[in-house]
């Protein structure tokens, strides 16, 4: 049986109960009732029970809300898999476990500022299954900065429950530095420094990550944005023996972090291997010095060696066609660039408007140096009326002829490592490029840090504030607890209206001082008292 709506001209269709049978082999159809008089939602729970669904009432139906649940579960599912909640420990207020658990996941499945997480996570607003999976009910932004302060305050446990499942003694340990850049003043750690992201005139921090042979990462480290890359090797050396227990490790890092320097006062006082490579200037000295003859490399890519300046230390040296294909084509395509640039300021001074006189002409020249790179492959006279320049040949072709090379130093043994790996150990490098990859784009999307105010910065690992407001810094005592300002009218400037009562703040100004807006700077003492602006209002 089945239901058919037959049209009836300008009447209304009839609905008709029908059924098909067969009649001297041919199907022919009859009419069992006529349901024309039937309300429509009585006629399409027929029709749902005659194709073997199931009808229910309307007012059985209730329609709540739909969220979308897969990419949720599928987070969670994977952080209880891995055992991450477990590593996280249980705190004293059960009600913080689950909240840094849901701003892990948030980070993964919607990457916002806390106060957007907030409202992702709560039930009114809530755009997605997570927060009624893990139970939260109403959530707002406090409550997710003191999860993060006890979660910053788990930094070592977790670090080091970390290290114990991924490293040993012996292992192989990856090193590698990035930078991000910061909006506002707050965060103590910022400073004018060099931008990886390219982001220049902006406060920057620098953060270091610790990698497991595969690419894990076990622990994080920020610095202050202006610290060198050398610098920060001293607190992962303590990190590794003290803190992990670890007595011998190889550690694994560039040639701008591993440093000869580094590998006489640090690394080889502590007992610990490593692996980096040589600078281009070692490598020239190398080559000028007879160690090994470029020939030898028209027929095989690697070659291991040893050299009176490094002693203890085996040096592979390798040569990769493809990057010396590439070297060329980047320095030649500087080089037309160059000349481009050089030529067009010729004219401008020819024609009388570029610069005049020797020491204009000499910064407009200094300029394009600048900018390409390449000042010591060009021969430039500055005269008051002008310059000239060209190419230097047998620079250029000094510089070609270590296009491709590159040599890796270690102080592991060859029973232990051999020179095969050893050029696989520093090439594994590239697996803390993608860790910071997926921190920065990908996965986490941690530029650009906006810290708030003196709030906690566990955000960014930077710690100048508790929850309560009271510095965490022991040797800051000029910090209060709160900040009380005098009420002011309705017609007051925004900026100068005191700072929401639930954001707690750090001050030192005396009991007695006059009325004083709060500024929130990078110094030590959490905030800086200094008199309103006047209003333009």
């Amino acid at each position: 049986m089945y239901i058919e709506s037959v049209p009836n001209r300008s009447s209304p269709p009839a609905i008709l109960l029908r059924e098909s049978f067969r009649e001297n082999g041919r199907v022919r159809k009859r009419t069992l009732a006529n349901l024309s008089d039937w309300p429509t939602t009585l006629v399409e729970g027929l029709r749902t029970l005659l194709k073997g669904g199931v009808a229910v009432a309307e007012e059985g139906i209730a329609i709540r809300r739909a969220l979308p649940h897969g990419h949720a579960a599928a987070v969670l599912g994977t952080i209880r898999a891995i055992g991450l909640d477990r590593l996280l420990g249980k705190p004293t207020d059960k009600r913080l476990a689950p909240l840094t658990i849901a701003l892990i996941a948030s980070r993964l499945v919607s990457p916002a500022s806390k106060l957007a997480t907030a409202r992702d996570l709560a039930a009114d607003t809530a755009c997605s299954s997570l927060g009624r999976l893990l139970q939260l009910g109403a959530v707002d932004e406090v409550e997710l900065y003191r999860a993060l302060d006890w979660l910053g305050a788990r930094q070592a446990a977790i670090e080091g429950a970390l290290a114990r499942r991924h490293l040993k003694d012996g292992a192989l340990v990856l090193y590698d530095v990035s930078s991000s850049w910061l909006e506002g003043r707050c965060c103590e750690l910022a400073r004018f420094g060099y931008s990886r992201d390219g982001k220049k005139g902006k406060l920057q921090i620098v953060y270091g990550l610790l990698c497991a042979a595969d690419g894990c990462p076990v622990a994080v480290e920020v610095f202050e944005g202006n610290t060198a890359d050398p610098m920060t090797l001293s607190a992962q050396i303590d990190k590794l023996k003290e803190r992990f227990g670890l007595s011998r490790v190889v550690l694994v890092g560039d040639r701008g972090m591993i440093t000869s320097a580094r590998i006489r006062d640090e690394l080889r006082p502590a007992g610990l291997d490593w692996i980096t490579a040589l600078r281009a200037p070692q490598i020239r000295a190398l080559v000028d010095a007879g160690a090994f003859q470029l020939s030898l490399f028209d027929e095989r890519d690697l070659a291991e060696i040893t050299a009176p300046d490094f002693p203890g230390e085996r040096l592979v040296v390798c040569r990769n066609p493809l990057l010396a294909e590439e070297r060329t084509r980047k320095r030649e395509d500087l080089l037309h660039a160059t000349e481009a640039a050089l030529t067009k300021l010729a004219d401008q001074i020819a024609r009388g408007t570029g610069p005049t006189g020797q020491d204009k002409i000499a910064r407009g020249v200094g300029r394009i140096e600048n900018r390409y790179k390449l000042a010591k492959l060009f021969d430039i006279t500055v005269a008051e009326d002008g310059f000239t320049f060209g190419r230097n040949h047998a620079r250029i072709a000094d510089e070609a002829r270590l296009d491709g090379f590159y040599v890796i130093r270690t102080s592991v043994e060859d029973k232990a490592l051999a020179a095969e790996n050893v050029v696989g150990a520093y090439k594994s490098l590239a697996r803390v490029e993608r860790a910071f990859r997926s921190l920065k784009t990908v996965d986490l999307h941690l530029r650009r840090i906006s810290p708030r105010g003196c709030a906690p910065m566990s955000s960014c690992a930077c710690s100048p504030a508790m929850s309560n407001g009271t510095c965490a810094s022991a040797s800051n005592p000029s910090c209060l607890t709160t900040t009380t300002l005098p009420p002011l009218p309705a017609s007051a400037p925004r900026s100068s209206r005191p700072p929401n009562p639930r954001r707690p703040l750090c001050a030192s100004a005396p009991a007695n001082s006059p009325p004083m807006a709060v500024r929130f700077t990078a110094s030590r003492a959490c905030c800086a008292i200094s008199p309103p602006a006047p209003s333009t209002r």
